[in-house]
Order: C-alpha cells, then structure tokens, then sequence
C-alpha cells in the first residue's frame, strides 16, 4: 500500500487533513493552527505540503519511521506549524493503520487501560452569577469536573477583565467566582481553573494561595510558558496542583518541565505535539514522574476521537478536555458519528482506526474562517496576551 495523496480540508474555522492511498483506504486528521491561532493558519497549512513531499509513494504503515523523518528532515526542527503538520498526520496514518488492520488505534497501542474517559468542560462568563448557571448546567449534562476562567471577559471587554483591575482586586474576583461555584456544586464535582498564561508569578501564586480553601484540582496555564525555571518557581510556591503544557510541543520541552517540576498535571496537545506517536511518549516520561497526563482538547470531534484512542492506552490520564457541544444539536455536522458522550464520560469506541468519519458533503456549507483569538490590552494600551 501507498500514499498516493495528502490534502488539507477546511470548514468554519477548522481544518482537516485527509490522506489517500492507492487501496482505497482513507485516514483523517485534524490539524492544529499553531501559529495561526489569532489569525489564518497559513503556515501549518503549508507544513502538511512540506511533509507531504516526503510521504507521498511510502507506505503509510510504518509511522514510527515516517515520524522521525518529517521531525528530522527539518533541519531546524521542533516549531509549532511544522509540529502541527506532523502531529495530524500522524493521526491520519493511525487511522489507516487500523482500518488496515481492523482493529481501533488503542489495541495498536498496546490495547485498552479503561472503557470510558472521564472529560471535563469548559466555561466562561462575564460575572460570578454567570459562571455559576453555566457549571449547573454542566452538571446537569452529568459532568463531574468543570473548568473556569475566573478572571471576567475571555477578550477582555468588560470592566472585570485582568487588565482593568488592581492587585487585590483580581485575587479576589478569583475567589469569588471560585467560591460562588465551588457552593453551587458542592464537593462531588472537581473544579479547575484556566488563566491562559495571563498572569504575573506574584499574581499567580497570590490567587493559588486564596483559592486552597476550595480544593482545586488543578490552577492551570497560571503563567507564561517558555521560562521552565519560572514554572518550577511558581509550582513550589502554589498550595494547589499546577496543570502545563497545551503550548509545548516536543517530548525534549515536556522533559524539561518534568525537570524542572513544573507541574503536578501536563496538558499535551495531539494535534500540536506530533500527534498520538509523540505524546504518549510525552506521557510515559509523567508515568516515570509520577505526573497526570490531562490532553488538551480544542478542536472538533476528529481531535476528540484521537484524544479518547490515547486515552484508551495510557494508564495515567487523568482527565479529558472535553468541548461539550459536540454531542449537542447545535454541533455543526462535520463529523458523521462523534464519540459518544454519556453521563460525564467518553465511551471508547470499537470501530477500527480513530472511529470517526467526515462529513465532507458538509463543507461547502460552512466556508473557511480565520481564528478570531483578540489581544488581552491594558488600561495603559500595553498588550498583556491574546
């Protein structure tokens, strides 16, 4: 068998590879927009081509020595565009590889560690009051862990966002979202929080500190993520579990923050991190660290699919982000039959290769966008993050 074609597939704002083979056998993947992320993904885009060159005429069963070609041939290699490209072609290769096989990705892996995978959803609100409807609501959905940003407006538009507040007064806002939720849900639901690299250290470790009393499960993204030795700093210093890792990308930075002990929880990202062949070595390094492996999970359904196939396999998985419109009426219909979602797990599907199929007929009816990511500005104009 061989590779006769890789293409790119967009709709809305996500974006699919597909690759073809001369058997007729098909496989998908999804591609992260890494650089992209606040604008048009035209760089990762142009990665599928650029390991597309190499793949194209080689048998798409050897994923292991595909893998360390497409990282190698880039001379100067590791960046996140390059990284996406590897990482959803590699889910396209596994799931040809179990379609070939007729067996799904995590009996290739080394076979099941659990029949269902715990998620979490996210949510976000402009006041306490909000947040608080939106977690009875997941619990309603039968969640049993919640992820909040406790920080006001994700963009930043109102008088509550980060930039527009003093010291004392995000820490407290914290606390009160935090407090009002934690009352609302009661201690049989997990809580944890994002603050998507905004914060100071001091701010950090400061809302670390006041939220203890609520038992977090994890306070994640507290900082930005490229100093290790900052993350090691802020980690000691917090009285509650610091979860990293959705902007990393390579088993050798995953390393040093295990190093370092940067986090009680890594959060690697599929589609970002070279796919399932590279994270669950990413994972096995927390094995040997005694660290969870909780998968970021941002994109559509073919990511999720891939995300329970390493979650299936791997023994220190957490807990799984999970986009909880997936399964809803409202989810645009790109994918043919989503992984089954049922009282706050995901039911590991036994369908050979990912489980999941495009609906490209779809497509034509939800045009390509860019991401809309908007920069976080300070009271002064300062940029603080997108």
């Amino acid at each position: 068998m061989k590779i006769t074609r890789i293409k790119t597939l967009r709709a809305a704002s996500y974006l699919f590879v597909k690759i073809e083979t001369d058997e007729g056998l098909t496989g998908i993947g999804e591609l992260h927009p890494a650089s992209g992320t606040s604008g048009t993904p035209y760089a990762p885009i142009a990665g599928v081509e650029y390991c597309a060159e190499y793949l194209t005429g080689k048998d798409p069963l050897h994923i292991e020595r595909h893998w360390q070609h497409m990282f190698r041939r880039c001379i100067f290699r590791g960046g996140a565009d390059t990284m996406s490209a590897i990482g959803a072609i590699d889910m396209a290769l596994w799931d040809i590889k179990g379609k070939a096989l007729g067996q799904p990705v995590y009996a290739l892996l080394g076979g099941p560690t659990r029949e269902k995978v715990r998620v979490y959803g996210h949510i976000n609100g402009e006041t306490p009051e909000v947040i608080v409807d939106k977690a009875l609501e997941g619990v309603e959905q039968g969640l049993t862990a919640l992820r909040l940003y406790p920080f006001g407006d994700f963009n930043g538009k109102t008088p509550n966002s980060i930039p527009h507040r003093q010291y004392a007064a995000i820490v407290d806002y914290a606390e009160t979202c935090v407090r009002a939720v934690r009352e609302a849900v009661g201690n049989n639901v997990d809580i944890m929080i994002d603050a998507v690299n905004r914060l100071t250290p001091p701010e950090a470790i400061a809302i670390g500190h006041a939220l203890a009393p609520y038992h977090l499960y994890f306070f994640e993204d507290p900082v930005e993520p490229e100093n290790m030795s900052v993350w090691q700093h802020v980690a000691a210093q917090m009285p509650v579990p610091v979860a990293m890792g959705e902007r990393l990308y390579t088993i050798h930075q995953f390393q040093e923050l295990l190093q370092h002990k940067g986090a009680a929880y890594i959060r690697p990202d599929i589609a970002l991190a070279g796919g399932i062949t590279n994270v669950k070595k990413i994972a096995a390094l927390a094995e040997a660290n005694h660290v969870g492996v909780v998968p970021h999970n941002p994109l559509s359904g073919v990511f999720t699919a891939a995300c329970v196939q390493l979650d299936a396999a791997v023994h220190n998985i957490a807990v799984q982000e999970y986009p909880m419109n997936q399964h809803m009426p409202s989810a645009l219909p790109l994918i043919k039959e989503p992984v089954k979602y049922e009282a706050g797990y995901l039911i590991v599907p036994d369908a050979p290769g990912l489980g999941v199929e495009l609906n490209e007929e779809a497509f034509r009816h939800y045009p390509p966008t860019p991401y809309n990511r908007s920069p976080l500005i300070g009271p002064d104009g300062g940029l603080r993050d997108y």
